[in-house]
């Protein structure tokens, strides 16, 4: 089978599941239980969930970007680099 003619290598592959892994950890922050009619709670408004866990979120999307643009590395580059 012929590598040149897929998109991604298997280091993209690797760099986008670390991305959706650090997207699920900053969603995992931001969730917690919310308030009701009856009761207020205030952890709604606590620094984790409003400034953590969106810039947890941020990066990792950030990271799928960069795993995306990856460009894969190839034999020809070797030997460009060579001459």
């Amino acid at each position: 089978m012929d590598k040149r003619n897929f998109a991604f290598d298997k280091m993209n592959y690797i760099l986008l599941a670390i991305g959706m892994a650090v997207v699920v950890v900053g969603f995992i922050l931001m969730s917690g239980s919310g308030s009701t009619e009856e009761a207020f709670n205030p952890d709604i408004f606590s620094a984790r969930r409003i400034k953590v866990a969106p810039i947890v979120c941020f990066c990792g999307f950030a990271f799928m970007v960069y795993g995306i643009m990856h460009k894969p590395h190839t034999a020809s580059d070797d030997k460009e680099q060579l001459n």
